[in-house]
């Protein structure tokens, strides 16, 4: 994947891996679309550590935007979940590596994904899980894109997490301006109308990001719309 960037944010290691992850260049919007809130969640919010993957105590982190990983994969050899070599064989036969992220063969993804409509329900039933366990410290984190929440189970579970007061629940929204409906008032009005928190920042800028992305509610769930360029112009 060729990436040209003049965002000095990105650490060179980081964008060294990207390039590294080649063959799936028709997702390359989808994956470059969530390359800075990756990076801010795994390299300054996420309690997550590699040597301790399946620490029942560590933040969950959903990517329901699945269908372009390679900006994933790139984070997660960064910081240590997956070897830098894996990177240089995507959807080869003996690969880990898929078009989408598979739970059971790569270490620190909690979720197979790329069916849209799938994360941000399966968010609401772990954050439900971890609070019937009275595990209190763990805050789940779902990366959604803003087309995906054209599909009707989002709405269900936007609606249920309001009424259930989700308060360990965080929805990022990469917002690429992709939706076919949107809403009127903007994404965040439509999550707020049923209770949650609800923040714009731009996904480009990991300062906004990193200040607006751990910030808990108590009795409601969160949003953080994060707009970046439309798509196809990344």
């Amino acid at each position: 994947m060729t990436v040209t960037t003049t965002r000095p944010a990105r650490p060179p290691q980081l964008m060294a891996a990207l390039r590294r992850v080649t063959g799936d260049e028709k997702h390359a919007p989808a994956a470059i679309s969530t390359l800075d809130v990756l990076w801010v969640l795994y390299d300054r919010v996420l309690r997550v550590d590699p040597d301790r993957a399946d620490d029942p105590d560590r933040d969950r982190f959903l990517l329901s935007k699945g269908h372009g990983p390679a900006a994933f994969y790139a984070v997660l050899a960064t910081t240590g979940f997956i070897p830098l070599d894996w990177l240089d064989d995507l959807a080869g036969p003996d690969s880990r590596l898929g078009h989408h992220p598979d739970r059971m063969l790569v270490p620190g993804v909690e979720i197979s994904s790329g069916s849209l409509g799938h994360g941000l329900p399966i968010a609401v039933g772990t954050a439900l899980g971890l609070r019937a366990q009275g595990l209190t410290r763990p805050h789940v984190y779902v990366l959604v894109g803003d087309a995906e929440l054209d599909e009707g189970s989002n709405h269900e579970a936007i609606a249920y997490a309001g009424a259930t007061g989700l308060d360990n629940l965080t929805v990022v929204v990469v917002d690429n301006q992709s939706a076919t409906h949107g809403w009127p008032g903007g994404i965040g009005v439509r999550f707020a109308a049923n209770g949650w928190a609800a923040s714009t920042v731009d996904g480009r800028d990991h300062e906004e990001l990193a200040a607006a992305l751990p910030v808990r509610w108590p009795g409601r769930p969160s949003v953080v719309v994060a707009r970046v360029e439309p798509y196809g112009q990344e």
